[in-house]
């Protein structure tokens, strides 16, 4: 266990280092630049979600419903997916209603709040891991969603500053973004110690993802610049999760 604390605190902190040095980007970038820039990486961000959810978690979990043989394959999948993408649109519904719609906020809240499934989504990969299932593909998760968190960040800060945030401000809001990854990333490695929580924490995982994909990265992305970088990011971690898996 302490071993695998260890792994997960090493793998969620890289997520919070990236977060927070996307989030140092508005102290080098114009307001026209960073929002070419930010469509760009906004994209990227989503693609490395995308593929994220469905090699790092779906097909985990279905594969070890399948070897349980306890229950179908696709009935944990589905509704640990189905109750991720409630979870998180529950919470975004409820920060909508406390803060207005102002673009900005709720940008941040959204990505704050799916910050929480991917510290679980890392803490997991390492408690599956300590069963012997592959540390190389825990690491290849946090390095993917680390490499997606700088844009993340970026897209927390820069928008602050054409709001008429000061950079500084933007920053720490940036930053503290992804304060949220390590403290939840932790938490939930002893619950992964049920080995029959597992496929049902790692769907839920996926669908608040795919859910803040879907929502709010991709139409914040748009163009042939956010399609590019779409494509790019989830073709980078596809191949990070088949190499190091």
């Amino acid at each position: 266990m302490l071993q695998t604390l260890t792994y997960a605190a090493l793998g969620t902190a890289f997520l919070f280092l990236m977060t927070t040095l996307g989030a140092a980007t508005v102290f080098f970038l114009g307001r026209e630049s960073g929002e070419r820039t930010q469509r760009v990486l906004l994209g990227f961000a989503a693609g490395v979600m995308t593929a994220a959810s469905v090699w790092s978690l779906l097909l985990p979990a279905l594969a070890q419903t399948a070897e349980d043989g306890r229950l179908p394959p696709l009935l944990p999948a589905a509704a640990g997916m189905l109750g991720g993408a409630a979870f998180l649109l529950g919470l975004d519904a409820l920060c909508a209603r406390r803060e207005g719609t102002h673009g900005s906020t709720l940008l941040l809240a959204a990505i704050t709040l799916h910050n929480i499934p991917e510290g679980m989504a890392v803490g997991l990969a390492f408690a599956l891991a300590a069963d012997g299932e592959g540390l190389a593909a825990a690491f290849a998760l946090a390095f993917g969603i680390g490499v997606q968190n700088f844009p993340e960040g970026a897209a927390v800060a820069l928008p602050l500053v054409q709001a008429g945030r000061t950079r500084k401000r933007a920053f720490l809001a940036g930053a503290l973004s992804g304060a949220v990854e390590p403290l939840f990333g932790l938490a939930v490695v002893p619950a992964a110690g049920v080995r029959t929580l597992m496929p049902w924490l790692l769907s839920f995982a996926a669908g608040a993802m795919l859910c803040v994909t879907a929502g709010e990265l991709l139409p914040r992305a748009g163009g042939r610049g956010g399609t590019c970088g779409f494509l790019v990011g989830f073709l980078l971690m596809m191949a990070l999760d088949v190499a190091l898996g």
